[in-house]
């Protein structure tokens, strides 16, 4: 079954691969060539983690083939904060008997999100452990490493009062907030089978809206980091907006986030009345619609936004640089969506 599987895995990773790549696929581990001809002044950026619990939908939908692009997404976009191009990636998919059909489902998603990235998959393991996970059941985690030059690494010390605050749109739940999901599902008896697509046309069932990937960012993200000044990034994963825009603010900056200047899909205020959520749990939960903040000079905003649109983005000004003290402070209702 291991060697079924890493015959699969082959043709995957192979049409992820970049000039860089040095080794195949199978070895011991993967090589690559620093591009020191693009990066003088090469810092090495890493990132790890996981799908987390979103799996269990994977599971129950016997869909196995897109929750590889979370795992990509997950770790790449988090490299991305600091200004860095990802460049290679390597997996780690275990399972207590494996199928192969399914470990290739999983690395062909993998794969998929290494292409929307840019990056190359350059290796993995695929761990069969008897007796570790229930039957049918695996778990997914993945590591990125991307570089970025010393002189245009982002590490906030730029950010200042005034400054404008982009959202780029989420795909909807990404991978975060997966065990309250399911919690708010099973206590109100809903079934993943049931219709529900939202007013973008993304899924038709509960189910598939729940398990749209992740949105990457970082195509789009390095063309606009090339083209205009970026004093600040933040990837809206676990803890929200709430949790994850004071990562890149110091104690002298706030951010005021003026909530209807986004459109934040329907699955949140479906999520919301299951639970009887408050605005502060949900906030500190979910992304609420938008999955990658930048901060930008006030006066590029306009222009900023007009180029991610090209770019295939979504992006809205959501919020302005304040003086205070590393908070986010919400303005508004987000149930009333501005025009």
């Amino acid at each position: 079954a291991g060697d079924a599987a890493a015959r699969a895995y082959a043709p995957h990773a192979a049409r992820t691969w970049r000039p860089e790549v040095l080794t195949a696929l199978g070895g011991f581990s993967g090589g690559f060539a620093v591009p020191i001809d693009r990066y003088p002044q090469p810092v090495l950026v890493s990132g790890t983690d996981g799908v987390g619990t979103k799996l269990k939908l994977a599971f129950a939908l016997h869909r196995h083939d897109t929750i590889g692009i979370d795992c990509v997404a997950m770790c790449v976009n988090d490299v991305l904060v600091m200004g860095a191009e990802p460049l290679f990636f390597l997996d780690y998919f275990a399972t207590g008997k494996l199928d192969p059909q399914v470990a290739e489902q999983v690395v062909r998603g993998v794969a998929d999100g290494c292409a929307q990235a840019g990056c190359a998959l350059i290796g993995g393991e695929t761990a069969e452990m008897p007796g570790m996970y229930p039957e049918g059941e695996y778990d997914l985690a993945g590591f990125a490493v991307g570089i970025v030059n010393r002189d245009k690494m982002i590490d906030h010390s730029a950010i200042a009062a005034g400054d404008a605050v982009i959202g780029l749109a989420s795909s909807g739940v990404h991978s975060n907030g997966f065990s309250l999901v399911r919690k708010l599902l099973s206590d109100a008896g809903r079934s993943l089978d049931e219709p529900f697509g939202d007013d973008r046309g993304v899924g038709t069932t509960l189910g598939e809206t729940l398990l749209t990937p992740t949105r990457i960012y970082v195509k789009s993200v390095l063309t606009l980091l090339n083209e205009f000044p970026i004093h600040g990034m933040a990837h809206i994963t676990g803890g929200g907006l709430t949790n994850n825009v004071p990562r890149m603010l110091s104690q002298r900056r706030d951010v005021e986030l003026m909530l209807g200047s986004w459109s934040v899909p329907p699955i949140f205020a479906f999520l919301a009345g299951l639970g009887k959520l408050s605005d502060d749990e949900l906030f500190q939960t979910f992304n609420m619609g938008v999955g990658f903040v930048l901060v930008v000079p006030a006066e590029t905003a306009e222009a900023v936004i007009a180029r991610a649109a090209e770019l295939g983005e979504c992006a809205y000004r959501i919020g302005t640089i304040r003086p205070g003290t590393g908070q986010v402070e919400r303005m508004g209702d987000w149930r009333e969506r501005k025009s």
